[in-house]
């Protein structure tokens, strides 16, 4: 279901055919080499040819429409008129990325000047001349209010096809996005006016399905666990973490039946991500299950169902972002700084993103949650040292838009509180990047994933129409 589906064609200008021998064939030959690199990429490439007629740009463009296309790649093969682009583009109404690619860095001039007949090199150059057409395409799509973006360079450029690849995997986020089944599980954390979100506004944003859950359908799954899938569980919950010794078997045993019952949830509704928080009169029965939730959220997020405690729906949005861009999104708020080092501390006591630890991660006890009811099981992990990304999504006056900082990771003491803890640096400093950050009015969670991805984001902002403010 969450394959891309991208169109390509090439535009060229039927005149030449006839003029220049073999010219065409070249031209598809360059369009072919780029279809099979994008489809090497993971994306289903609906490749309709080469477009040299306003005539034949009505026919593809019914044809890419049936093809219910994410996006598409216009290819300057050479020369061509916008009245033969402008009919398909208009139908097709999705994001349309202008490929500018020549085939070779520049051409031989020396070769070129030698071939002694100016028919021959009329048609070699036109083989070259992929920018000519460019500022006519922009004007026109100017004009007529069409979106678009350019990528530029040749076809051997490594950065050509790194941009490629980061479009398609942002046109794969950003329908993953569409498709997000998002549960929201108990209430908000009162008097954090931060966290608290339009709901609406979000699956506006994204196309994300909210599905409202109740605590008691989490109940009857919980009280129909077996002794077996509780055996199981504890089992699951040994091979991911290390599970040290001052975890008690009846602490263990009441987060695998709440892991369990999670799972039967998340099934049942076809969730892919979920935010929740719960408190009520204290010794309430939904406390055993609220208090014990930790462990099994963090095995969904790990497996590609990402949980924000606090019922943070804008974070578990960002989550979502990060894990469908495969690098993790752990949940995160900032904890302290340290100026000495110039560093961050972000973490939390609630659900981590395992698949992203540096080391082992431990489940360990906490005597208390602070700002919470109850006490029971968390987990204990630091983010993997090195490059990272920090995304929050942003509701702010009169907008949702993303909110992004790449940063690194670094070694050094942590905080050993069982909750995640990790030290982060970033290139403007500490004290600039937590005045800048905040500035732009996030919630005080985010979601932080492993690697360098600021321009990944930035085109899936493009492609679902948020505005993306990047820090550093």
């Amino acid at each position: 279901m969450n394959t891309t589906k991208v169109g390509l064609f090439g535009i060229g200008l039927d005149t030449y055919w006839p003029q220049f021998e073999g010219l065409l064939e070249r031209l598809q030959g360059y369009q072919k080499q780029i279809a099979e690199r994008i489809q090497g990429f993971g994306a289903e490439v609906v490749n309709v040819g080469l477009v040299d007629s306003p005539e034949t740009a009505r026919e593809v463009a019914t044809s890419l429409k049936k093809e219910d296309i994410d996006m598409l790649f216009l290819y300057v093969s050479t020369y061509a008129l916008s009245s033969t682009v402008l009919p398909a583009v208009q139908k097709l109404k999705c994001p349309i990325i202008i490929l500018n690619i020549q085939p070779v860095a520049a051409i031989d001039y020396e070769s070129f000047n030698a071939l002694g007949d100016r028919g021959k090199m009329t048609g070699e150059w036109l083989a070259h001349c992929q920018a000519c057409s460019v500022p006519e395409l922009a004007n026109v799509f100017n004009r007529s209010g069409i979106d678009y973006q350019f990528v530029t360079g040749y076809l051997d450029e490594p950065v050509v096809w790194e941009e490629l690849q980061d479009w398609i995997e942002a046109a794969h986020v950003a329908k993953v996005m569409r498709n997000n089944r998002l549960g929201v599980l108990g209430h908000y954390y009162g008097g954090m006016l931060d966290v608290y979100s339009d709901l609406t506004k979000q699956s506006a944003a994204f196309g994300t399905h909210i599905e409202i859950l109740e605590m008691c359908e989490v109940k009857k799954y919980r009280d129909a666990v077996t002794d077996k899938e509780v055996e199981e569980k504890i089992k699951e919950f040994k091979n991911t973490f290390v599970v040290v010794d001052a975890c008690e078997q009846k602490e263990l045993v009441r987060a695998a039946k709440t892991s369990i019952a999670l799972d039967k949830l998340v099934a049942h509704h076809e969730l892919s991500s979920m935010a929740y928080y719960y408190e009520g009169e204290s010794g309430n029965e939904y406390e055993d299950i609220v208090t014990s939730v930790i462990a099994g959220n963090t095995l969904l997020t790990g497996k590609n169902v990402p949980v924000a405690g606090e019922y943070e729906v804008k974070n578990a949005q960002a989550m979502k972002i990060m894990d469908a861009f495969g690098v993790g999104g752990s949940f995160s708020e900032f904890y302290a700084m340290d100026f000495n080092d110039d560093i961050v501390m972000l973490g939390h006591d609630g659900p981590a993103h395992f698949a992203i630890a540096e080391g082992n991660v431990q489940l360990v006890p906490l005597p208390v949650y602070h700002g919470k009811p109850g006490k029971g099981l968390s987990i204990q992990m630091t983010v993997k040292h090195g490059q990272v990304t920090l995304l929050s999504v942003v509701e702010g006056k009169d907008e949702v838009f993303l909110l992004v900082a790449e940063g690194e990771s670094v070694e050094g003491p942590v905080l050993h509180i069982g909750n995640t803890n990790s030290r982060y640096r970033f290139s403007i400093g500490a004290r600039a990047f937590m005045n800048e950050w905040s500035k732009q009015g996030p919630s005080h969670h985010c979601a932080i994933g492993v690697g360098h991805i600021a321009n990944k984001i930035d085109k899936l902002g493009n492609l679902l129409n948020l505005r993306v403010v990047r820090i550093c």
